[in-house]
């Protein structure tokens, strides 16, 4: 896939320039190794709900996840455009020296 200036731009800024950039990062992690709600990432990545929800906010705000069902059962998942170019997010984190847990395969059928 071809490079998306854009969201380089955009990656750099939430996961390396913004405080929080270390959760966020996180939080997309998570979700590609399974989509997830509020409450499920908060005790897997062990954050207050509040502040989960917060960055959750941001990254849909700026297309990088997508949400389907409804209240508590909201789950989320990461976006085509972020999906496109899961690379490019590896790249980032890997320049920034974060350490995320690695990439699990799914097993099954998807949600």
């Amino acid at each position: 896939m071809p490079d998306d200036p854009e969201l380089r731009r955009l990656l750099w800024y939430l996961l390396g320039g913004a405080r929080g950039g270390e959760n966020r990062a996180r939080i997309i992690q998570e979700i590609r190794n399974r989509p997830s709600n509020l409450n499920q990432l908060a005790t897997k990545l062990s954050l207050e709900y509040r502040s989960v929800q917060h960055h959750i906010e941001i990254l849909k705000k700026n297309l990088l996840v997508t949400s389907q069902g409804d209240h508590y059962g909201l789950t989320y998942f990461l976006s085509p455009w972020l999906e496109a170019h899961l690379e490019m997010f590896d790249d980032i984190t890997k320049k920034l020296n974060m350490k995320l847990e690695p990439r699990t395969e799914q097993s099954g059928t998807d949600l």
